[in-house]
């Protein structure tokens, strides 16, 4: 079964954007990138909303920018074919290999987890991954911790009243100073 996957990079107070709207401390260097670029060759279908899948529509035309590296070359080819599911009431329309979502969150998922194929469910943007947190739909959070703090914004994690044990499965410290945690929901099932 396709586990369920929540990839992102934070501050160490918490945050994946700034009260600001700044996320630019967030950019990965290259060997962060590389790990970026590794995980989302596990992805079969990527999951987003509205603000993520427009911040991310560059990268359906990426290739053709002469500037890119190869790192970024590699990215926007990857990026690019996977199929995307946009949770969004206002956007009329969506371009390339995604498409709106006709159901809700936990209607997608079992319908991704139901088709044949490889590849992890990822979920990414602050407000889809809260929903899908609080739902107890997460299977795996990979978190890139950045060495700044950036004193409130957009939190990684939603404020509630759900526990949620986790097992460690990896972790990482970069010539950058960023912590890459890798854990797994543990599941008494």
């Amino acid at each position: 079964m396709r586990s369920v996957t929540c990839s992102m990079g934070i501050s160490l107070d918490g945050y994946i954007v700034g009260p600001d709207g700044d996320f630019g401390w967030a950019a990965p260097d290259e060997e962060v990138f590389r790990l970026v670029i590794d995980e989302i060759r596990e992805v079969g279908v990527h999951f987003m909303g509205r603000r993520l899948y427009e911040t991310m529509l560059y990268w359906e035309t990426a290739d053709q920018d002469p500037s890119l590296d190869a790192s970024m070359l590699e990215w926007a080819a990857l990026w690019k074919p996977l199929p995307k599911v946009v949770f969004s009431t206002t956007l009329p329309a969506v371009q390339g290999h995604a498409r709106l979502a006709s159901g809700g969150l936990a209607e997608e998922i079992e319908r991704w987890r139901a088709e044949p194929g490889a590849g992890d469910i990822a979920i990414g943007g602050p407000t889809l991954a809260a929903e899908a947190a609080a739902a107890g739909l997460i299977d795996e959070y990979r978190i890139r911790v950045y060495p700044v703090l950036v004193g409130g914004g957009v939190p990684f994690f939603p404020r509630g009243e759900r526990r949620e044990d986790l097992e460690l499965v990896e972790t990482r410290i970069f010539g950058s100073r960023v912590v890459y945690l890798h854990y797994r929901v543990a599941r008494s099932d």
